[in-house]
């Protein structure tokens, strides 16, 4: 059986202190950009992060 085919994406921060996270997303079952609500230490805060590309 093969793995199912996943990317890396990049979890930026939308409190412009430049911190992000990187994760895996299959886009064959999730097409839309993800945004998920995380914690920024360097704002020391939960703040949204939404989906970016790696470069």
């Amino acid at each position: 059986m093969a793995k199912a085919a996943q990317i890396l994406i990049r979890l930026n921060s939308t409190a412009d202190t430049g911190y992000f996270y990187v994760t895996r997303k299959n886009p064959k079952t999730s097409t839309e950009k993800l945004n998920f609500k995380k914690y920024d230490p360097i704002a020391r805060k939960h703040v949204e992060f939404k989906e970016g590309k790696i470069k």
